[in-house]
């Protein structure tokens, strides 16, 4: 099952109401803290955000004027 940004409006929605249950389109999940909740949500957003190509990690490199 692909996560969407309905999922994360859900658990936004929790967080900002402070409840631990959260509704999904056909079931319905209870965490057993606010920070399992975060944490999920974390999940949630890093799925969408890889999913749609944002996110991740990105290198860089810099040089200084010195040249090291």
């Amino acid at each position: 099952m692909a996560l969407t940004q309905a999922d994360l409006d859900a658990l936004d929605r929790a967080i900002a109401s402070s409840t631990l249950e959260v509704q999904f389109a056909d079931r319905r999940v209870k965490y057993r803290s606010m920070d399992e909740l975060i944490r999920a949500r974390g999940h949630v957003a890093g799925q969408i955000a890889a999913a749609s190509g944002r996110g991740g990690f990105r290198r860089m490199t810099f040089q200084t004027l010195r040249g090291d």
